[in-house]
């Protein structure tokens, strides 16, 4: 009988909140509107409102946002699309409503009767909805036709022509998780795309890496759009295994997929609104001519890879952690592995058990979870088994976790970190005894703001870091000064012996990457790529609130950046997907709050 009161009371504090919102929204009554939000409140919107993905917050920013987007987006027939429920004073409730164009969702917290976070997401366009469910293509045609064409015909044809006697829309730069996504929703959007990757096949990249390596993410995490991992796949999935799903995926799929194909350059023609790309499809030189061009180039851009002194002088071998082949070649041999991220700790972690005698040097202190307790404290209530039992599917995971702004997420993110330093913490006292450095972020919330803000600095695992803490790998701290003949002398004089060092100094941030493609001039323009602009530690200010020209409009016309973990380039490659296919059909995309480009690589 309570949960039941307790229900009908969220219920009444939902509906109440909506149709005075629903009101105000239809009489154009942005002060009416503006009042129904708290006074610290946010409003993240991806692309419904704004065709952008942008947060506001107060009611300064509801204010313009409104002022700015409301006549156009004309919102209507807000209803709620599930029972709300209320739990320590806020009511959550999840909501369906249209625009001028298309259909969306979102989510909102009442607080004392007013919206502490709302979110606003647009999911179909109107007369442009996905082939799916109710609305799947039959697939065959039945009765006698002679001029009948099959599935593999007009796919072969499709091949054929796309990119040569056709041009597509949109060119994907970039075969990874993150364009196959991508290339994927474009794909039942009908809108025509190629994806250009380097390696030969889908899955490479993942292949190619050293042969520990293996999702440091869950698996319920990690779902492609369209196809779910089957019930019996590993949790972590080692790297093989992930590049011959992406592999498969392409195909069933029916990505345009370019293999072995090289991006050597793209210039933009604003008279004819059409990019000019050049590649190298396994030695034949193409021209392709898409008005939209994405660069899905991953999380980050360039490998860093550091020189020093006296290194033409160094005797063994130097790879960055991307060049690494993995260990076999070095049992018995001396290797410095320079860094204390994911990459330093599996590298270091498969050379021990090789034979090796390895040394980490770390630069700077490392944030380190394990992999079970992330899963318990951290995901298990969105993205777990327990999660799919209890009715949360993937999408209303996706969601949640959206409807989170960023500048208020490290305060839900912070507990987790707590208790995992709590229920851990004979490990991490381990580990600080064998001299080595830990931090939970700079303000103590952990993985995922790290990884939103800089995108390193972490290690998902315990297997490696144990080696750390029980002495099997030595550890070293400092930095790098000079290569000597037999290996590499640090900062404070000490000189550490090597047949290899590996640097696994990360990556530099995307645009660095873009500039090789679309020059340098077009990639300033665009400014950096990733982070958010806190202010913290490699993520500098001023404050964006959303990753930085990711899935949305950048200052150079019809370029796009793309990427992320599978988890990103699942749910952030429908909006993306969105906002092409709204520009191929001609439909109005006016774009509220630019990114501005200060901020550079």
């Amino acid at each position: 009988m309570t949960e039941t009161l307790e229900k009908s009371a969220a219920r009444t504090t939902a509906e109440t909140w909506l149709t005075a919102f629903a009101d105000a929204l239809s009489a154009r009554d942005v002060e009416r509107a503006v009042s129904l939000f708290a006074a610290e409140c946010y409003w993240r919107d991806l692309i419904a409102f704004t065709w952008n993905m942008k947060t506001v917050e107060g009611h300064d920013g509801v204010t313009d946002l409104l002022d700015q987007t409301l006549e156009n987006t004309d919102p209507s027939a807000w209803d709620l699309s599930a029972e709300p429920t209320e739990a320590d004073g806020v009511t959550d409730a999840w909501l369906y409503f249209e625009t001028a164009v298309g259909r969306g969702s979102g989510h909102v917290r009442i607080v004392d009767g007013k919206a502490w976070t709302l979110l606003t997401t647009l999911d179909e366009l109107k007369g442009h909805e996905e082939p799916m469910r109710e609305n799947r293509p039959f697939g065959t045609e039945h009765g006698a036709n002679p001029e009948r064409v099959t599935w593999k015909e007009r796919r072969e044809e499709e091949l054929t022509e796309l990119g040569r006697s056709r041009d597509p829309e949109v060119v994907i730069i970039g075969g990874g998780q993150g364009g196959i996504a991508l290339g994927a929703r474009l794909r039942q959007l009908g809108v025509p795309t190629v994806v250009v990757e380097r390696n030969e096949r889908a899955g490479d990249s993942w292949r190619k890496r050293y042969k520990s390596l293996a999702l440091h993410d869950p698996v319920w995490y990690d779902h492609l759009p369209y196809l779910k991992f089957p019930d019996n796949w590993p949790v972590f999935a080692p790297k093989d295994k992930i590049g011959d799903w992406l592999e498969f995926y392409t195909r069933i799929m029916e990505v345009n997929y370019w293999g072995s194909t090289t991006a050597e350059s793209a210039t933009f023609d604003e008279s004819s609104g059409r990019w000019t790309v050049q590649v190298d499809r396994n030695g034949e030189k193409i021209t392709l001519k898409p008005r939209q061009l994405v660069l899905a180039l991953g999380v980050s851009g360039k490998p860093n890879i550091p020189t020093f002194p006296g290194q033409e002088n160094f005797s063994g071998e130097v790879q960055h952690s991307s060049q690494h082949p993995g260990p076999d070649a070095y049992k018995g041999k001396k290797v410095v592995v320079v860094g204390s991220n994911n990459s330093a700790f599996d590298i270091c972690g498969a050379l021990w058990e090789t034979g090796a005698d390895v040394t980490m040097v770390q630069r700077s202190s490392t944030h380190i979870i394990k992999s079970d307790t992330l899963m318990e404290y951290g995901l298990g209530d969105l993205y777990s088994e327990r999660a799919v039992a209890s009715g949360v599917d993937t999408r209303t995971a996706d969601m949640v976790f959206a409807s989170l702004p960023y500048r208020i997420m490290a305060g839900f993110q912070k507990p987790v970190y707590d208790k995992a330093r709590e229920v851990d913490a004979d490990f991490y006292s381990r580990l600080e005894n064998a001299g080595f450095d830990l931090d939970f972020g700079d303000d103590d919330s952990g993985l995922f703001m790290k990884y939103l803000r800089r995108g390193s600095g972490y290690y998902i695992d315990v297997g490696a870091a144990d080696l750390v803490a029980d002495g099997k790998v030595k550890l070293a701290k400092g930095q790098v000064q000079e290569f000597t003949e037999k290996g590499v002398k640090l900062a404070d004089g000490t000189e550490l012996d090597a047949d290899l060092v590996v640097f696994a100094t990360g990556y530099g941030s995307m645009n660095g990457l873009a500039a090789d493609i679309v020059g340098q001039e077009v990639a300033d323009k665009v400014g950096k790529v990733w982070g958010l602009g806190s202010d913290t530690t490699k993520d500098p200010g001023p404050w964006e609130g959303e990753q930085r020209n990711m899935w949305k409009p950048t200052q150079q016309q019809n370029l796009w950046f793309h990427g992320g973990n599978l988890h990103q380039s699942r749910f952030y490659s429908l909006y993306l997907a969105l906002q092409l296919k709204a520009r191929q059909e001609g439909i109005p995309t006016p774009v509220y709050a630019l990114q501005e480009s200060h901020h550079t690589s």
